[in-house]
């Protein structure tokens, strides 16, 4: 399937970036390869029910974000699947309590909606779904890149969708940028001005490169929108 041509396709990067292109109107996909989005691309494959990326407690970014709100949100997707939320925060090598004090806020969000955190793992890309069942689970990943470029397009607008070029869970090869690139055309709807793929920091070369890798799979005319065993069925999010 072609892309409409009335819609264009932009490569960002950074919160701003992020929060800028939700303003105008576009699907915004954030990419932060190591490890947000490969974490959340990974749960997606073992089955998680819906993703969301979520600001910790402190961000020096320039922008609004609201990791209460994202937890509100996390409470809701989860009682449509009548499962728990699992968290995935840094430090990767710290402990359970450690990842917890830098999520206080979305977890707060999460406690005023009497939702159940599960667990705060470690975000450790395609290794993390090894540490807990995903399956038919909300998975928030809280970071300090692409959790806060997520949060922040968020709270202008919820059509925000994650992708990554790393191998994965049960992904490798092209197969995850593939995946990333048809999850983008699939969602794009009537009103989206188009699709901005938005690296999570401009300081991270893996992350402007796998951003550019997609837009260019997205201009290309061969992106078949078929749904294979990777072409994840992604719920977007309404505003509540």
């Amino acid at each position: 399937m072609k892309m409409d041509r009335s819609k264009k396709i932009i490569v960002g990067s950074d919160a701003s970036g992020a929060c800028d292109a939700a303003r105008e109107g576009m699907l915004v996909m954030i990419v932060d390869v190591i490890d947000m989005s490969t974490t959340l691309e990974s749960a997606m494959d073992a089955g998680a029910y819906a993703v969301l990326g979520c600001s910790p407690d402190h961000t020096a970014a320039p922008v609004e974000v609201a990791p209460e709100r994202i937890g509100r949100e996390a409470c809701r997707l989860s009682r449509e699947c009548g499962e728990g939320i699992i968290l995935v925060a840094e430090p990767r090598s710290g402990s359970e309590d450690e990842r917890r004090a830098r999520c206080r806020k979305v977890m707060r969000g999460i406690e005023r909606e009497q939702g159940i955190v599960e667990a705060v793992l470690p975000n450790i890309g395609a290794e993390t779904p090894r540490l807990l069942d995903m399956k038919n689970r909300v998975v928030v990943a809280v970071t300090d890149t692409g959790g806060v470029a997520y949060d922040a397009a968020f709270q202008v607008n919820p059509r925000v969708i994650t992708g990554t070029v790393a191998r994965t869970y049960k992904q490798k090869g092209m197969e995850p940028a593939l995946t990333a690139a048809r999850r983008a055309l699939r969602l794009l709807e009537r009103n989206d001005r188009g699709i901005a793929v938005i690296a999570a920091s401009r300081n991270s070369l893996e992350d402007v490169l796998a951003a550019q890798f997609i837009a260019n799979l997205l201009l290309q005319d061969n992106i078949m929108l078929s749904s294979g065993r990777h072409s994840h069925n992604i719920p977007l999010y309404e505003d509540h």
